[in-house]
């Protein structure tokens, strides 16, 4: 799979695909191998270049699952999902679930910890020679929180990314190969996840296709609270998660991460022909 910087208008669409129990937005819905199938198949139709297939959540505060859970939870899946010819990812942040997905079929692995959480990770991927998504981290979920402190965050984001790509080079994962993502609402408020929204360009400066994973997360939520200050709950953040992905492709995001597929990709294809014209292109 290629990972080059597409056109503005080719921003590729993620699609969300949780094996989980008990992620945020939609966790037990697709814990059954047919379900999960089945929805990998509908995110494709639906338009997703790529379906992204994790086996641990990542919310904040969830506990952490053993390699042998996770990987009974993707394997199947993924197998599965690439024998129909569906492009996968593998949302991981383990070497050993990187490298059996990896021989299983998938085309990407999407390391939410950048390389931190594992030791190995890198060095998997280096042999399996796939694109790898390097996140912003700074602990496993039941910490992220209290991780949020930043005097500079676009800075100090870019900076810890930088040392990420270099531990990546250094063991031998192609440049090519490496994507990268600001992590919004990993060790983030929602005040940091805007800032760092904002400047979006100083991440696509790095020169690495830059993947934005807005979708349903709490810092919309909060933008529309209701007028007594309650958050919108996250079933009811997929316009929302639109607009940013609007905006991320039109200032060259290589992709965006989502759950409502369908909705994003009509959003995006309306702000193609907005910027082209009405010229249909790719």
């Amino acid at each position: 799979m290629s990972v080059q910087p597409p056109e503005p208008s080719r921003c590729r669409v993620m699609g969300i695909l949780n094996v989980t129990p008990d992620s945020f937005s939609d966790g037990g819905r697709y814990l059954d191998h047919a379900a999960a199938v089945a929805h990998g198949l509908r995110l494709r139709e639906q338009g997703a270049d790529i379906v992204d297939v994790g086996g641990e959540s990542t919310r904040p505060g969830s506990e952490r699952v053993d390699a042998a859970t996770e990987s009974e939870r993707v394997l199947p899946v993924v197998r599965e999902l690439a024998e129909a010819g569906v492009p996968v990812s593998v949302d991981t942040t383990r070497a050993e679930v990187a490298a059996a997905t990896a021989r299983a079929g998938a085309a990407m692995i999407n390391d939410v910890s950048g390389g931190l959480a594992d030791p190995e990770m890198a060095g998997a991927i280096a042999d399996s020679g796939l694109p790898w998504i390097l996140m912003h981290w700074r602990g496993h979920s039941r910490d992220m929180n209290s991780l949020a402190v930043y005097e500079d965050v676009v800075g100090e984001v870019r900076a810890e990314l930088s040392g990420r790509v270099e531990a990546a080079l250094a063991a031998g994962v192609p440049e090519g190969s490496i994507l990268l993502d600001p992590g919004l609402g990993f060790a983030k408020k929602a005040e940091h996840d805007w800032l760092l929204l904002r400047r979006l360009d100083t991440f696509l400066g790095m020169g690495f296709p830059v993947l934005v994973g807005a979708s349903r997360k709490r810092f919309l939520g909060s933008v529309l609270s209701d007028s007594d200050g309650t958050p919108r709950p996250a079933a009811g953040r997929d316009v929302a998660t639109a607009a940013i992905s609007t905006l991320a492709a039109d200032r060259g995001a290589w992709g965006v991460r989502v759950h409502d597929v369908s909705g994003t990709t009509d959003a995006l294809k309306v702000a193609a022909a907005w910027r082209n014209g009405g010229e249909i292109r790719g």
